[in-house]
């Protein structure tokens, strides 16, 4: 069962405590079974500071709290704050990852007009992207932002996201696509056409709740078709 800890405490120096939170993760690499932390500050009382800490059982973060390293950082933690910390253990009952809203959010940032943000708040380092247009698999979050350079270089467009359905650590997403050809786009020049292609997108997320893998599935001959690029075929 996974396992969480509150820790809440009052402080006027949240920046040094930031660094000594840096220091434990750098000390504790391949140590530590924490597998999650959030820290909040409250916004009716910014003194009032809030840690969420994840860990796989309760097994896991008693191992963690006696590492050496913890128990340096919680001496330096007591010194930041103006009163002793507070822990509250939480056996979790449930846990539903909400990945509706990152799948609806990533395909409106793909359709966002302007420079590209670099996306590295949804997708995963390592992720695996699945195209049909492609010959091959795109691996690795620059070349994915390639390929979607490469898509927003071609045609403005936006995506209407029909249905999401999540189970697991997996969504789906049913989506219109509606666009401008404004650029090149495997070797057609750009035709000022608007064109539309329906489609679906399955995305596995991993454990740190970004998006790992895409699988792709669109009408790439309808789009050929309304650019032009099969009348010479159908004469």
């Amino acid at each position: 069962m996974t396992f969480v800890q509150l820790i809440e405490c009052r402080t006027s120096r949240l920046d040094e405590m930031n660094r000594l939170m840096d220091d434990w993760v750098e000390q504790t690499r391949g140590k530590r079974t924490a597998t999650h932390a959030v820290v909040g500050k409250d916004r009716s009382d910014a003194s009032h500071v809030v840690e969420v800490v994840e860990f796989p059982t309760y097994e896991d973060a008693m191992r963690n709290s006696n590492l050496p390293e913890t128990g340096r950082i919680f001496q330096e933690l007591v010194a930041l704050c103006d009163e002793m910390p507070t822990f509250t253990d939480l056996d979790v009952v449930r846990d539903q990852q909400l990945y509706e809203g990152t799948v609806r959010r990533f395909l409106d940032t793909l359709a966002t007009a302007g420079e590209l943000p670099p996306l590295n708040d949804l997708l995963d380092e390592d992720i695996h992207s699945h195209d049909p247009i492609n010959p091959q698999n795109t691996i690795g979050l620059d070349n994915a932002l390639s390929e979607y350079r490469m898509w927003r270089d071609a045609f403005d467009f936006t995506f209407t996201v029909e249905d999401v359905l999540a189970q697991g650590d997996r969504a789906c997403a049913r989506w219109t696509w509606n666009a401008t050809h404004k650029g090149d786009f495997l070797g057609i020049a750009p035709t000022g056409r608007q064109v539309a292609m329906t489609g679906m997108t399955l995305f596995r997320f991993g454990d740190n709740g970004k998006i790992a893998e895409t699988w792709w599935q669109h009408d790439q001959l309808g789009l050929m078709q309304q650019l032009g690029a099969l009348d010479q075929l159908e004469q």
